[in-house]
């Protein structure tokens, strides 16, 4: 699926002003992303990124202690090299008027022109951060298929006042999560994700082969689209050779969204996993797999990894994932397969993207790998017993203390729990 956009250009014969704008048609991301690029001196290649800004992005250049807030530049399609320039720009536009009323403040506008300019011709190394609450931004990958080591991208949950800012209602007199978090639940951050969210009906289907839910929970809650009131049904399963799952949807009357949640049931794993399956038939095509969001991907073969979060959660199967896979890159290196990337990377690309649909032919065995630290993914086996299936693999390891941090469980602080578990046990016995 890719992202619909509204790109609007201006062009003035008379005294050249060009101009364009990017407002996105589609819909708001389910998280917010944040784009990362640390850009060295003397490299002004790197700054021919394109990048789509939204209307709702903020950019940041922390070692000028810059700041280009949503309202300054609207919605844009273009480089590093020419937001910084337009940013100069439009700070030496009224600098005449400026030393005029107050000297003082021109100059120092003059002199941090002069470092603005220095990061856009690459004469200093800087970091660039694009933060979009909405998830409708974009910085390039001029290595992709391959990972950029200069880039990272971020996607996170959105606080309440994002989701204002974003047009999403709210009761005032309901408190936020962030004020009203009690003590003892800091930490395991990504613990409390969804391992997969989606508007089709896909999740339910896929899991009611395993088992039929015993009971399904009905409870009020409000359509993240419109803000009306509607029920979210919940019901509670366990997957074989997998783990507890909860899963939540929602329906909206008013105006047709649909959301599917699928969440972890019990205790985090105390140990990541990594689960590889040899493909080599139809039928390994079509075994299920559920990939959260923490989990990476790698085909060997093709020289692909996906970080985690590249592709978000999904419930799906072998092929399906491919699939996905490949709409993914697709969307989110869309420049490649446009008019404005150059011959030779574009046959690159192409070449990749033939090379990861021939996955599905079968022509030679390949291998699909998902390295998830929170231990949420899974990979169906082709038979009853999972000892029997020879091609399937399941290796659990002890996460490192980066990964730790990253997932939030380095900060648990679990006081609040134990004194209530404690209190209990006290006042039974």
């Amino acid at each position: 699926m890719r992202k619909e956009i509204l790109l609007s250009a201006f062009d003035c014969p008379h005294c050249n002003e060009r101009n364009n704008e990017v407002q996105f048609a589609g819909e708001i991301q389910p998280r917010g992303s944040r784009y990362r690029v640390e850009f060295p001196s003397g490299d002004q290649k790197m700054l021919n990124r394109q990048v789509v800004k939204s209307e709702t992005a903020t950019i940041m250049i922390p070692q000028l202690d810059f700041e280009i807030p949503p309202e300054a530049q609207r919605g844009s399609l273009s480089t590093v090299e020419g937001i910084l320039l337009r940013a100069s720009d439009e700070l030496q536009a009224l600098q005449e008027e400026r030393k005029k009323v107050d000297p003082q403040t021109a100059e120092a506008i003059d002199q941090f022109i002069v470092k603005l300019k220095a990061c856009a011709t690459g004469s200093s190394s800087f970091t660039f951060i694009l933060d979009d609450p909405a998830g409708n931004s974009f910085v390039e990958n001029p290595f992709a298929p391959s990972l950029d080591p200069s880039l990272s991208i971020e996607l996170y949950e959105r606080t309440r006042e994002q989701d204002a800012s974003l047009g999403y209602a709210f009761d005032p007199a309901q408190p936020s999560e962030a004020s009203g978090e009690p003590h003892g639940s800091v930490g395991a951050v990504a613990g409390r994700r969804a391992i997969a969210q989606g508007s089709s009906p896909e999740f339910a289907e896929a899991l009611f082969r395993y088992t039929a839910p015993e009971e399904v929970m009905t409870f009020p809650s409000t359509c993240g689209a419109c803000a009306v009131s509607c029920e979210t049904r919940m019901f509670l399963t366990k997957i074989p050779y997998f783990q507890e799952v909860i899963v939540m949807a929602s329906t909206c009357d008013a105006c047709g969204y649909r959301n599917s949640e699928l969440k972890a049931g019990g205790a985090i794993p105390a140990k990541g996993k990594k689960v590889s399956v040899s493909v080599k038939n139809t039928r390994d095509l079509s075994r299920d797999v559920i990939k959260s969001d923490t989990a990476s991907v790698i085909i060997p073969e093709i020289d692909l990894e996906l970080t985690s979060g590249t592709l978000g959660g999904v419930v799906t199967t072998v092929e399906g994932l491919i699939t996905k896979i490949s709409e993914a890159l697709e969307r989110v290196h869309g420049f490649t397969f446009g008019d404005s990337l150059e011959e030779g990377r574009k046959n690159k690309w192409l070449d990749f993207r033939a090379r990861l649909t021939k996955l599905l032919s079968l022509e030679e065995p390949w291998t699909l790998i998902m390295d998830d630290a929170l231990a949420n993914s899974f990979i169906a086996p082709s038979c009853d017993d999972i000892k029997d299936d020879h091609q399937l693999t399941i290796e659990e390891y002890e996460r490192s203390w980066e990964q730790n941090e990253e997932l939030g469980l380095n900060d648990m602080d679990t006081s609040a729990a134990d004194v209530f578990y404690n209190s209990v046990d006290s006042t039974s016995g």
